[in-house]
């Protein structure tokens, strides 16, 4: 797996959504023997964390919206190469708090298209129903007559949605009689589930464009440029706050610091100014600071650092602290959105 990885993440260099190879060395510490490793950029969270942090009640819109849009664009700057993953599940998809995105990571059973040399592709769960055959019949020394391409991806990539959405794990449900015999009324009946908060319009986009991907014909699933015109990625969301303080970013929004008088007050509002400052360089150089006076963002404090590891650090020790005789709520906010001047109204 290790050549087959480092060869294909060197010709997949330089897109924003793929994990980033930085150079290889050999650890000659391991137990057994010399061992050869990869030296890749250091990534946050990965979505199947996400899951456990929303169970029951599924991620944001905002999020599910991000982690689609990004993982469809690596896909198919990939299967454009020629690639295919072939192991794409929520363990696999990081997020990369200095550019604010999604990333896919392990490409250790990717392989080029017409020359796939495993069987066994792919992991329970998010398996497509041509990789699932193609197990089998390996199993019992047989040979597929249908090739897998790069549509297993796109399924397994629907399914991490609908989990995402669901705030469900679907390995039994997937793997059940009842999903093979009509998959798309259990799309519906997730969908329809869920309550009237989400039964707007973008749901529906939502779900049509997760029943596109998880078409068990992999000639009529979606490809991962044809997903990207969907609907559903033209409508704005903004994130939630478990959003903003599950995703870091190199800045920082901290809440319940001002009161509306010192708003008023030039000076005192100077003074808290230099106060913020001050404490916050603490954790590393602060590029800027913004209090917005008038709302949106009215009396919230933006903090921006050079980069995200220092904003961590701030997060964590700022969360809680007592400032003015009030509890600081310390959480993230999108850098693209706080350098265009983009301050979310409302949320939830």
């Amino acid at each position: 797996g290790f050549l087959k990885e480092r060869a294909a993440l060197e010709h997949l260099r330089g897109h924003r959504n793929i994990v980033t190879l930085y150079g290889v060395f050999t650890n000659h510490y391991s137990a057994n023997g010399p061992s050869r490793c990869l030296l890749l950029e250091l990534l946050d969270i990965s979505v199947s964390e996400l899951l456990l942090h929303s169970s029951n009640q599924g991620c944001s819109m905002w999020m599910i919206q991000h982690c689609a849009r990004d993982v469809l664009e690596a896909l198919a700057f990939l299967h454009h190469k020629g690639y295919v993953h072939a192991d794409l599940k929520p363990r696999n998809i990081l997020w990369s708090a200095e550019e604010e995105c999604f990333k896919l990571i392990d490409f250790g059973l990717s392989f080029k298209e017409g020359n796939q040399d495993v069987k066994y592709i792919q992991t329970d769960g998010y398996r497509a129903p041509e990789a699932e055959l193609q197990n089998c019949l390996a199993q019992a020394g047989l040979q597929s007559e249908t090739e897998c391409t790069s549509a297993v991806d796109l399924w397994s990539l629907g399914i991490v949605l609908l989990e995402m959405f669901s705030g469900m794990k679907l390995k039994h449900r997937v793997q059940s009689q009842e999903w093979k015999t009509n998959s798309s009324a259990i799309i519906d009946h997730i969908f329809a589930s869920e309550g009237v908060v989400n039964s707007a319009i973008p749901a529906y986009h939502l779900r049509d464009l997760i029943k596109s991907m998880l078409d068990c014909d992999q000639g009529k699933r979606a490809s991962a440029e044809k997903a990207l015109c969907s609907p559903f990625f033209s409508i704005p969301f903004a994130p939630h706050i478990e959003d903003l303080v599950m995703l870091p970013t190199p800045v920082l929004r901290l809440l319940n610091v001002l009161s509306d008088a010192s708003l008023q007050c030039e000076e005192e509002y100077e003074d808290i100014l230099e106060d913020i400052r001050e404490e916050c360089q603490k954790y590393g150089p602060v590029v800027s600071l913004l209090i917005p006076k008038e709302n949106p963002g009215k009396g919230q404090v933006f903090v921006e650092y050079a980069n995200a590891g220092d904003s961590k650090a701030a997060q964590k020790m700022l969360t809680g602290k007592i400032f003015d005789g009030k509890f600081v709520v310390a959480t993230f906010y999108p850098l693209s959105a706080y350098k265009r001047g983009y301050l979310y109204q409302n949320l939830l």
